[in-house]
């Protein structure tokens, strides 16, 4: 098989400094070792990582790859019947680089107390306070949508270009609550710009050992979890997206690639395209729920 026959282009649904962004350039040096071609990492922000997705769905030239989140490959039809890809139809998933929780964070000015008590706040302020995310139908924003409806809190949606904005307006106060990756709220956190309530997982996270799950705060079954994953445009020839899915399995397994993810508040996992398809229909079908349930629709 003579591929690749020109350098990869891994494309990123956010800006520079964002967790996909990161992601890719973890994996670029790697891939381009791996494939001897060079590897090229093209941010295409806006529309919640969707117009990346769109320009991978649109690829024809074999040498694309996404670098996408849960949205990008889940429930992006359902939340906009007018995009013009079908996530289940126009990509091909290759495998899920890595998961994490996410991180309930607030301001630092905000009521100092323990998660339960901070709910409680919260659920007092009504639509006084506000959240952050970086767009409409990521999992931060369907996350906060579900904790509202599980908690009555009232905060209002603020949506960002990415997380980095979010943390911005978050440490200057124009924010109180949001949902992050651990690998941006941990540094803050550590500098004082921010406070972590806790965390989406079942149970303590290793990647943020010291936090709290919600589960703790007495929010019973509620549990979130973040992924990147790799796809391709569905066109993509069965050989190829094999190529890529052992290369991809082979780099995400390496300590080295392990080691980085980690750091910045990611696990590795690297399952296979055909079990990534059973884990964007399970998503879809939760993510739905959340958007029908709370009458989420693009503003």
């Amino acid at each position: 098989m003579n591929w690749p026959t020109r350098p990869l282009r891994l494309v990123v649904g956010f800006g520079g400094g964002s967790s996909p962004d990161f992601v890719a350039r973890v994996l670029a040096e790697p891939l381009a070792k791996a494939l001897g071609q060079p590897v090229i990492v093209e941010n295409r922000p806006g529309a919640s990582g969707n117009i990346a997705a769109d320009v991978v769905a649109k690829s024809t030239d074999r040498h694309t790859v996404g670098i996408l989140i849960n949205g990008n490959m889940t429930i992006a039809k359902v939340l906009n019947p007018s995009i013009s890809y079908d996530p289940q139809k126009d990509l091909m998933p290759l495998s899920i680089i890595c998961t994490a929780p996410l991180v309930l964070a607030a301001a630092p000015e905000v009521v100092k107390t323990d998660a339960r008590g901070f709910l409680d706040a919260a659920r007092a302020a009504g639509s006084q306070w506000s959240y952050g995310t970086p767009g409409i139908g990521t999992i931060g924003h369907l996350g906060m949508e579900l904790l509202k409806a599980r908690t009555g809190i009232g905060a209002v949606h603020v949506p960002y270009q990415g997380n980095p904005q979010v943390i911005t307006g978050l440490a200057s106060g124009q924010l109180q609550l949001a949902l992050l990756p651990p690998g941006l709220a941990e540094p803050q956190v550590k500098a004082g710009k921010l406070r972590a309530i806790g965390v989406t997982s079942a149970r303590r996270s290793a990647l943020v050992p010291d936090y709290p799950s919600l589960q703790e705060a007495g929010l019973k079954g509620f549990e979130l979890e973040i992924w990147t994953a790799a796809a391709a445009p569905a066109s993509l020839p069965p050989p190829i997206a094999r190529r890529l899915n052992e290369v991809l399995a082979e780099i995400i397994r390496s300590p080295q690639v392990q080691q980085k993810l980690f750091q910045h508040g990611y696990e590795a996992v690297g399952i296979s395209g055909e079990a990534l398809v059973h884990r964007v229909k399970a998503d879809t079908a939760a993510l739905a729920q959340i958007i029908a349930s709370q009458g989420i629709k693009l503003e």
